[in-house]
């Protein structure tokens, strides 16, 4: 049988260009969609065109019914996320990752055309919800994708520059609304900025047909000379060498341990939202501009630059993350949330949460499992978009002391609960749970493994020098 070359790349090559031509469209457009619409809500044209979200022009009573009509209309794009996450918990199995995420790319597409083009209350609402369908069937599926194809050394690295781009994407938005807010009295001053995001998905639609599909889903559906193929050209080994075989023996081999890893990879998905950074992603503007008082100009330079904070934050990660592991940049990163709301969100809860519930999955149930943590992204970001305005509005300052309480509680269940995969294959992370007889066992299992690893490495290398 022959196969395919993806686009003539192999090993460490390829794995970049899934990063850059898959990875980076699809991450920077869910990021750029969170903080895009935030931006619009106080432009005169958007008002005008939507008057029953406009909090800018009105006061008293009818301000409080528009706060409460804008709040649900932005959040209904997280209700969409939610159905279109779990959407994948019998597509992602069903269809494999590649189609997946072609075909919730193309759903955003449409989404985004239509919001976009909308000339009345009703078809941005349609919208909203459309795009959330695209965008939370592709986040619940490219890391899983992602993390299939990545080597063990590496896959914490590759996965958590979802948070990179995700910050980007935030950024990005924020100054392409910077940008459009000069030009007045023209609807393309909120028409743009919510187009732009679909060049992002026509990028990843043209690509990913070019791309490996996950060789864990191939061998789990039997395709198993497909899967020496892919392998073959991720490890740039032959296709019937050793390395191939004992992996796919080792994925074979696999057990699935649910409730427990479901559990942790929901719950670090929740951390991710209830640390707070969303609720100043959807409603920078309007916290600098009507809380703070700032002009328009300096409330959205701001909001733009403060963003910038989200890519160095996911940059850390990803020069630490598999040096230092995933437990201690989630401590020390909810412990300085606790303390500040700085933007250093990033390092510890954007992208590392992805690549930690698809670590967390036991392949038989992978896409399962990643599709109800992704919806729990969804359900909390529904939450927080929801109630924000009515928190600013009834306790002001205060709302803040909630995210505060919320991080420090992050640090003890993190510590507690959350075993450290650093450097660990995907099955190995199986063999963690397989010894843990409870909730606690983890972490201690994972460090007595990780000594035991590093003592046969040691004597190894010992027995090599005295060889020599």
């Amino acid at each position: 049988m022959g196969f395919k070359p993806f686009l003539g790349l192999r090993g460490n090559a390829l794995i970049r260009a899934a990063v850059w031509l898959i990875v980076c469209p699809t991450f920077t457009c869910y990021g750029y969609n969170m903080s895009v619409a935030g931006g619009l809500l106080t432009l005169d044209t958007f008002n005008t065109q939507f008057p029953r979200m406009d909090t800018i022009h009105t006061e008293g009573a009818l301000k409080h019914e528009n706060s409460n009509i804008q709040g649900t209309v932005i959040a209904l794009y997280t209700v969409g996320g939610i159905f279109g996450a779990l959407s994948c918990v019998f597509l992602g199995d069903m269809l494999g990752r590649k189609k997946v995420i072609f075909w919730t790319n193309l759903i955003f597409v449409i989404g985004a055309i239509l919001m976009a083009t909308s000339f009345n209350f009703a078809q941005f609402i349609v919208a909203r919800i459309i795009i959330g369908l695209g965008i939370g069937g592709y986040t619940a599926t490219v890391p899983v994708w992602q993390s299939e194809i990545s080597p063990a050394h590496k896959r914490g690295s590759n996965v958590v520059t979802d948070g990179i781009f995700v910050g980007a994407g935030v950024t990005l938005a924020l100054w392409v609304d910077f940008g459009f807010f000069f030009v007045k009295e023209n609807s393309v001053s909120w028409r743009f900025p919510l187009a732009f995001p679909i060049v992002l998905s026509i990028i990843a639609m043209a690509f990913i047909p070019m791309m490996p599909e996950s060789p864990r889903w191939l061998i789990k559906t039997n395709q198993l000379d497909r899967a020496r193929h892919v392998l073959s050209a991720l490890l740039d080994v032959e296709p019937e060498s050793d390395i191939i075989t004992d992996t796919i023996r080792d994925v074979e081999a696999t057990l699935a341990r649910l409730f427990h890893r479901a559990y942790l990879a929901a719950t670090g998905q929740m951390f991710q939202q209830m640390c707070g950074v969303n609720m100043i992603t959807y409603y920078a503007l309007t916290i600098f501009q009507e809380n703070l008082g700032l002009d328009p100009v300096k409330a959205r330079v701001v909001a733009a630059a403060m963003g910038l904070m989200q890519p160095f934050g996911g940059f850390l990660a990803y020069t630490t993350i598999d040096r230092l592991g995933r437990r201690p940049l989630m401590l020390w990163c909810a412990g300085a949330m606790a303390v500040c709301m700085a933007f250093i969100f990033t390092a510890g809860y954007s992208g590392l949460t992805f690549l930690y519930a698809a670590e967390m999955a036991p392949l038989q149930v992978r896409a399962a499992v990643s599709a109800v943590s992704t919806a729990t992204v969804w359900a909390f970001n529904f939450l927080l978009a929801e109630i924000t305005p009515i928190g600013f509005a009834t306790i002001g300052w205060k709302y803040y002391i909630v995210f505060a309480v919320v991080n420090a509680a992050i640090v003890p269940s993190v510590y507690f609960f959350f075993p450290e995969t650093k450097g660990r294959s995907l099955e190995e992370i199986d063999e963690i749970f397989a010894q843990s007889k409870n909730i606690f066992d983890p972490p201690r299992v994972a460090r007595r493994m990780q000594i035991i690893q590093a003592d046969q490495t040691d004597s190894e290398e010992g027995a090599r020098a005295a060889s020599m």
